[in-house]
């Protein structure tokens, strides 16, 4: 049976990467992408047909519960299922604590945090029905180590984590697996402007890699966390 495999935050960096490496490495795989940019969204599934996939194109904002909701149905009717589910889909903004205005902590809680949770709510119930599937959660190193200026995307990355674990508790023996990734400094569009070199960091398509690995295991083995740093350590 050829997967399904529904990504967030698809539309660039590791989101992207994740839908290339599926499709590349995966004979038959079907992806759902889903991204608030369309545009970007539509290049990432065109590079994804080449490869071979079957790529279907999502635009549409996975913090609002009407848009998933929408979303799953359209997923559902087109796929059938999903197979695995990637909640990719995030935010950064650093700011100190005091400086952090309520609406910018809203905003990352709703782009990181609640997001994964509307749409993991609404591919579950399928998975448990079938008794299988695979749920990554995108944390950070920052959802397990806090750092000045990072107040909101702290909170929030620290609740991806949170929301990881009691999901892997609740769903033991149901052949569901649930798996946090950490990844560390990553190059993505979100650094261009800051003076580091992409080279001394780590590639999206290595954290796409890690997650293709981890889908590939036999499914009586769990990953249930992956932390990846660059080689020569955080910056």
């Amino acid at each position: 049976m050829n997967p399904v495999v529904l990504i967030t935050g698809a539309s660039q960096g590791i989101g992207a990467a994740i839908a290339k490496a599926f499709a590349k490495e995966i004979r038959g795989v079907k992806l759902a992408l889903m991204a608030r940019n369309g545009k970007n969204l539509k290049k990432s599934a065109q590079a994804c047909r080449k490869a071979g996939a079957e790529a279907e194109v999502i635009p549409g904002d996975v913090t609002d519960e009407l848009a998933v909701a929408t979303m799953a149905r359209g997923v559902l009717k087109r796929f059938g299922r999903v197979d695995v589910l990637v909640n990719n889909a995030g935010l950064f903004e650093g700011a100190p604590f005091l400086d952090t205005t309520v609406a910018q902590f809203d905003r990352l809680i709703a782009a990181n945090l609640r997001s994964a949770f509307l749409v993991t709510r609404a591919f579950l119930p399928g998975m448990l029905q079938r008794r299988s599937g695979d749920i990554f959660f995108l944390s950070s190193i920052a959802g397990k180590q806090a750092y000045p200026n990072g107040t909101a995307y702290c909170a929030a990355k620290f609740g991806v984590t949170g929301l990881a674990q009691v999901l892997r508790a609740e769903t033991k023996g149901s052949g569901v697996r649930v798996c946090s990734v950490h990844p560390g400094a990553t190059w993505t569009p979100s650094w261009a402007g800051s003076g580091f070199k992409p080279d001394r960091m780590m590639a999206a398509e290595d954290i796409a890699c890690a997650i293709l690995d981890v889908h590939r295991l036999p499914r009586r083995a769990v990953v249930e966390d992956i932390t990846l740093r660059p080689a020569d350590g955080d910056l």
